[in-house]
Formats: C-alpha cells, structure tokens, sequence
C-alpha cells in the first residue's frame, strides 16, 4: 500500500489476494487532496507535480461529469474531493470541467433538497449519486463541491443547505445512519461517525463565509 506506480493488477488475480484488491492504485479522491494541498502551498517546484496531477483528473473524469471516490461513498464523495482541489488552483480553464461535474451534482439531488447515495453504485455505477434517503455528509459535499465549482446563488445549492439546517438535531449534531465509506468496495463497508459532524459544519461555515444568499 501507497508505494509510487502501485498499478500491478494482475497481482489482484493472486488467489487470496484480500478481495482483488491487493493494492492501492492512485485514486481521484486522494489526487485531489494532494492538488489542494500543493495548490494551496503555491511553491513553484510543484508546478510540473500539479500539472501531471491535473491532467489525472481530468482523464478520470466520467463521462457524467462526476469523479469516483475510493474512499468514501462515492460519486458524490469523489467529485467533492476533485471540485476542492480544481478550486484551489484558481485556474480558469478548469472552468468548464467543474462546471459538468456542478452540473452533475444538481442532477442527482434528491427530491427533500438532500443528496445520498447508496454502497450499491460500486457494484453498479448507473446507480451513482442515488439513494434512498438523503445524508448529512453526501449532502455537505455536495454544496462543498458546488461552491468549489463557483455555485453561489442556485436553488440547488440554498435547498442543500437547508436541508442540513433542518436535519441539524437538539444537540447540535447530525446522524450518521448508513454506511458512507468502503472498506474494501463490494465487500464491506464503514461508517465514519465524525463525517455526519464536521462536513454538515465546513459546509454551513462555508456557504456563510462566501455570503451565498437564501432564496425567500
């Protein structure tokens, strides 16, 4: 795990071999906070590391607009963690690849203004973005990745937000009720207690500190 150009797949068809997933291959997800992170540091010995970053993402990039996420549940995870590092470069010819995934994350909002998607979008991916039942975490990346792709003032991003302030329980707190991340995807699954905290909090901190206005 996390060795450079860890991309042997034939060593998942090892018998044994931990669930065909016996590596830990460059993801999305992890990309992105690595873009972030050096994005935000602005060293101009990275400028070669964040090209090649970029130019990852944007081949992973789906055809819907959305990212997949290896580490939490799922589209909607993968694509928040993408839109937050393309933010941070400030770079306007990334523009219009935010703007397919903002586009992305709209479509798949709920009906209750929430967004949650389902474990089962691993095993099929026309299920990204989909779920029964809004959560708190999905719901906050979403309005996290589309106020990183420029969304200030949609009905898509204000009805998110409520959602989360509804939802906000007597003690301050959200609740996690599903799992929202993979252990090993299509064979088990977690639940990160801390996600139902501190996204929902980034999310509204955010959202007040950009000055988004509510739609009345």
């Amino acid at each position: 795990a996390y060795d450079v150009d860890n991309t042997h797949y034939y060593l998942n068809e090892i018998p044994f071999a931990d669930h065909k997933a016996l590596l830990d291959p460059p993801t999305a997800d992890v990309t992105g906070r690595v873009v972030a992170f050096l994005a935000h540091l602005a060293r101009p010995r990275d400028r070669d590391v964040l090209r090649r970053a970029v130019a990852y993402l944007l081949r992973e990039q789906e055809s819907s607009g959305a990212w997949f996420g290896r580490w939490g549940t799922n589209y909607i995870y993968g694509t928040w963690s993408v839109l937050m590092a393309l933010a941070e470069l400030n770079d306007p010819s990334l523009k219009p690849t935010m703007e397919r995934a903002a586009y992305w994350l709209r479509a798949v909002q709920q009906s209750d203004g929430g967004w949650g998607e389902s474990n089962d979008s691993y095993s099929d991916p026309g299920l990204a973005g989909m779920g029964q039942t809004s959560t708190a975490a999905q719901t906050a990346w979403a309005c996290l990745g589309l106020m990183a792709a420029g969304d200030r003032d949609s009905v898509a991003l204000h009805r998110g937000i409520a959602w989360l302030q509804a939802h906000q329980e007597g003690d301050g707190c959200w609740q996690a009720r599903f799992f929202n991340a993979p252990g090993f995807p299509k064979v088990f699954y977690l639940i990160y207690h801390g996600y139902a905290f501190y996204f929902p909090l980034w999310a509204l901190a955010r959202y007040r500190n950009l000055g988004c206005m509510a739609h009345e």
